[in-house]
């Protein structure tokens, strides 16, 4: 999967539609293998962008939880953490 497209379900606050879009767009950018469509190709990718998006939409308000939601300043802190880890782990294997 794709490290950009980041999990967008049962967070306080909910997903705004920007974050929706951007995860859609990436979505398709990693589908269609390019980052910009040719103009030729432009309405199609455009198109597929916003039907992503719409169905992310409606899958993430048809989805049902009882677990509370999670803090997003937690859940990015616990990234950074990962990924500082991660880098240490890397850096420790480059230098062996």
């Amino acid at each position: 999967m794709c490290r950009n497209i980041r999990t967008l379900y049962n967070f306080a606050p909910p997903a705004t539609d920007d974050e929706i879009r951007a995860s859609a767009l990436q979505f398709v950018r990693k589908v269609s293998g390019c980052a910009r469509p040719s103009k030729a190709n432009e309405a199609a990718f455009e198109l597929a962008v916003e039907r992503v998006a719409m169905t992310t939409r409606e899958l993430l308000a048809s989805l049902v939880t009882h677990a509370p939601p999670r803090d997003r300043r937690l859940e990015a802190a616990k990234a950074r953490e990962r990924g500082r880890l991660r880098f240490e782990r890397e850096k420790a294997n480059a230098t062996s």
